[in-house]
């Protein structure tokens, strides 16, 4: 199982967000926040529409992982927002069960360390991992 990095957060104006030609779903304006937050030499590239949200791919010490972003609107604008990371890993490694996405996985443990020293961000938590 993929982790989720878990926050709720008042900080992103979601009806400013573009479209999501799929399916209604936020998540642009997380990832967006990231990429301004994130080392230039992880290359993350430009957010991009799926149904389940918004997603980024970034590159970290040689290996690819994608960034997905998603936001459970509540009424009141103190939305929760879900960051998950997927590692990509070659078919010999999944079938070895080679390189799984661990909590000290350190791309990982970069993204959680952001959103964790966010003052916006409350109520984080890490979820996922087996």
């Amino acid at each position: 199982m993929e982790p989720d990095i878990h926050f709720h957060t008042r900080l992103f104006d979601v009806s400013l967000e573009p479209e999501n030609p799929i399916n209604p779903m936020r998540g642009h304006s997380l990832l967006e926040w990231l990429r301004e937050r994130v080392p230039a030499q992880l290359d993350m590239t430009d957010p991009d529409a799926e149904d389940w949200g918004w997603y980024a791919h970034v590159n970290w010490e040689g290996r690819t992982y994608m960034v997905g972003a998603a936001a459970n609107e509540s009424e009141d604008g103190n939305h929760e927002w879900v960051l998950s990371l997927t590692k990509h890993r070659s078919l010999k490694e999944r079938v070895l069960g080679k390189a799984r996405m661990l909590g000290d996985d350190p791309c990982l443990v970069f993204f959680r360390r952001l959103i964790a020293g966010e003052p916006d961000f409350q109520q984080v938590s890490l979820q996922g991992l087996s």
